[in-house]
């Protein structure tokens, strides 16, 4: 996945899908050593903060003559290049034509890379001006929801001229109501279970899918 700065770095999924297994699948719960393994190696591969940054490095990170090329790739990036330009002329702001162009030569790369490889954007998120405000306090940060707004339409054009998947965020997130207080979450339970017809039954001959560790266990 290529995520901005806040999202925490890059990584990448190279595989269709995963079978897990207890040892595997158990260690990411209660702190267990997956976890802390994904704790302590977090922003290890971090190369920036915007599409800019990024784009420095898109061909070290998945060079084109790889012998293995990923089959899955999740782009996400605009949060900080949307920032409103700070007095100081320091900070992450990427000017609308660039970040557009930016995130082009990133999709055009990546969608070269193999037949079988998938790319995904994700949009630019919202933005809760007024949470951010009581929390940093002032308007030093610069982000605003309209800019989100500006640079996802710009982004989602983008993604139909160049032929690439691209999630909604900005306008998903806004879909309830009271999303300025609301916590999303992705609700486990519906994402369905490949294979469940090998999966042994656990407890009151539930699947072991369906298993709440940190509570059944």
């Amino acid at each position: 996945m290529l995520f901005d700065s806040e999202q925490h770095g890059w990584a990448q999924a190279a595989s269709d899908s995963s079978v897990w297994i207890s040892i595997v699948q158990f260690s990411f719960t209660n702190q267990g050593w997956g976890s802390v393994l994904a704790n302590l190696y977090a922003r290890r591969r971090d190369v920036g903060w915007t599409s800019k940054q990024a784009l420095l490095a898109l061909n070290r990170i998945f060079p084109k003559d790889d012998a293995v090329q990923p089959s899955l790739v999740f782009v996400y990036f605009g949060g900080n290049d949307s920032v409103q330009e700070l007095p100081s002329d320091v900070g992450t702001r990427v000017p609308l034509p660039e970040f557009i162009d930016n995130m082009k030569t990133i999709g055009l790369h990546l969608k070269s890379l193999s037949e079988k490889t998938r790319v995904i954007f994700l949009s630019p998120p919202t933005v809760n001006e007024a949470q951010i405000k009581e929390y940093f306090g002032g308007e030093v940060t610069g982000r605003t929801n309209e800019n989100c707004r500006i640079y996802s339409e710009a982004y989602l054009n983008l993604c139909k001229e160049i032929d690439v998947k691209c999630i909604d965020l900005w306008t998903a997130l806004q879909g309830k109501d009271d999303w300025l207080a609301t916590c999303f979450t992705l609700y486990w339970k519906s994402i369905p279970v490949e294979f469940d017809e090998y999966d042994p039954p656990g407890p009151s001959d539930a699947k072991v899918a369906d298993w709440n560790i940190s509570k059944d266990w």
